[in-house]
């Protein structure tokens, strides 16, 4: 099934499973164009052999096929289309251990499984090709409680346990759009599990691209000039496009804690399912981690304020609990960017190397970006 262009093409097979794996038939769905197909920067610039064909990789689902089904049902294909416009247009990857925030039945049934995780497909090894690697990342299909338990502790425990309940997708994390319990309503053990990892690991969710600002509520500076780089109202100052990307660097670095990034949650004024939000990488997803500290570029002044006023939508909101004891408790950081602009809000605790606000200046700007 493909749409007007080459970008978004999905091919649909019949996969009889593994009996001696207690995998049992599905359908299998992958796409094909987020990888780089021609080398000819006709869709994506031409990188080298040994760098990401395009994007870097392609999308698989695995459907569970009912009894008597002798074709495969084409909404997950448009699915993955939808998450394939959200690639092109945000230029913001995915990475195994991944979620996305759907809030609705993917098939748009009364399905309890509306939201998605993302993981290394099992079959489907990373493959070399002369226009560079590609890897094949798997869409998994889960209820909102465990959408919430991989936020607040990290994707890659929830797709570990999914695969020790067979019914909530095994070991090929096959999805059953029909299946009515969570893996805590069918394992309440897996609850104890998730909450010690809270209480030892934290949350590894670093991030979420969200609807946020912040109001400068200290008396502003007499210099016009200097005023210009804090945000004044809900409008941020708009940088140069050389400053925002270094911005959008510091972003990116300062997210990285470790090897297992998330997709921030996309959920408001949704086209086609998503939001178009500019990433601060091509390549990394907004919570990319590693061990680099959050070290602000000096572009502008940095302004200690004495109050500011945060506004977050629904969601995001709901997220700072998860911020407070999975992040900051752990001597970690967390940031909202926002989806409409340059603005961003981070959470630092004592001791985040490089942070520009402290335990005796709380509350810092750097241009749109505010520390708290």
């Amino acid at each position: 099934l493909g749409g007007p262009d080459p970008l978004d093409y999905v091919s649909m097979y019949r996969n009889l499973g593994n009996p001696a794996l207690n995998v049992p038939e599905h359908w299998h769905y992958v796409s094909f164009g987020l990888s780089d197909l021609y080398g000819d920067n006709r869709v994506h610039e031409f990188t080298g052999t040994d760098g990401p064909s395009g994007f870097g990789f392609e999308l698989t689902f695995r459907l569970k096929r009912e009894t008597g089904e002798s074709a495969p049902p084409t909404w997950p294909a448009e699915l993955m289309q939808g998450l394939a416009r959200y690639v092109f247009h945000s230029e913001n990857t995915f990475c195994s251990g991944d979620h996305v925030s759907w809030h609705s039945p993917l098939d748009n049934s009364e399905s309890r499984i509306q939201h998605m995780l993302l993981t290394e497909d099992p079959q489907m090894q990373p493959v070399h090709t002369p226009f560079g690697v590609v890897t094949f990342l798997q869409i998994v299909g889960v209820c909102t409680e465990e959408l919430h338990a991989a936020q607040q502790w990290n994707g890659q425990g929830i797709l570990e346990l999914l695969r020790t309940v067979p019914v909530a997708g095994g070991p090929w994390l096959i999805t059953d759009m029909r299946r009515g319990e969570t893996i805590f309503e069918i394992d309440p053990h897996l609850q104890e599990r998730v909450d010690k990892g809270i209480e030892t690991d934290g949350s590894n969710l670093s991030g979420v691209s969200a609807k946020c600002a912040w109001d400068d509520l200290s008396r502003p500076p007499e210099d016009d000039e200097d005023s210009r780089s804090i945000c004044i109202g809900t409008q941020p100052r708009r940088l140069s496009g050389k400053d925002t990307e270094q911005i959008r660097e510091t972003l990116r670095r300062g997210l990285e804690i470790n090897s297992k990034p998330v997709l921030p949650p996309i959920n408001a004024q949704r086209q086609n399912g998503l939001n178009h939000d500019r990433a601060p990488s091509r390549k990394d997803s907004l919570e990319s981690e590693s061990s680099a500290a959050i070290i602000p570029h000096e572009l502008i002044r940095t302004r200690q304020l004495e109050s500011v006023h945060l506004k977050f939508n629904q969601e995001s909101g709901a997220i700072i609990p998860l911020c407070l004891r999975g992040r900051l408790l752990h001597g970690r950081h967390f940031t909202y960017k926002s989806i409409t602009g340059d603005t961003a809000i981070t959470f630092v605790s004592t001791g985040v190397e490089g942070a520009f606000a402290t335990e005796e200046h709380p509350y810092a700007a750097h241009g749109p970006w505010l520390q708290v």
